[in-house]
């Protein structure tokens, strides 16, 4: 009785050479989480469409809100604030205060609201925690 064996030649795979983990630069981060921002929902979809998982899109949102990830600065800052004294009009020409004045505001995350100028600041701050949590 003869033994003769043959091997077959075994490839091996590590995960150098299999490509899995990519290195995306910050400009193509900011890119994908604007993309990701625009519409309601597409996060997960943004996320399918290039190859990432929602937890690593996630967490490049958050940095992208913090600042931290090359974006637009998002925190807050102070805006110099001048009141003047309206000059005293004529008596008996003064016309009553408009009840129709508005005030616009855009968010940072670039929803706008319209209020009535004469909305109470708690039912503004209830107002803004449900459209911009954070």
């Amino acid at each position: 009785m003869s033994c003769s064996s043959s091997f077959t030649p075994i490839e091996l795979f590590t995960a150098e050479d299999v490509g899995r983990r990519r290195h995306w630069s910050d400009e193509d981060k900011v890119r994908i989480v604007e993309e990701s921002f625009r519409g309601h929902r597409q996060g997960s979809a943004t996320a399918r469409r290039y190859g990432i998982s929602r937890s690593l899109l996630s967490i490049w949102r958050r940095a992208y809100r913090d600042g931290t990830l090359g974006g637009p600065d998002l925190g807050g800052s102070f805006v110099p604030l001048v009141m003047e004294e309206a000059a005293a009009a004529p008596v008996g020409h003064s016309a009553p205060p408009s009840q129709d004045a508005r005030i616009d505001i855009t968010l940072p995350n670039g929803r706008c609201m319209t209020i009535p100028a004469s909305l109470p600041p708690s039912h503004l701050a209830a107002l803004l925690a449900v459209v911009d949590p954070r």
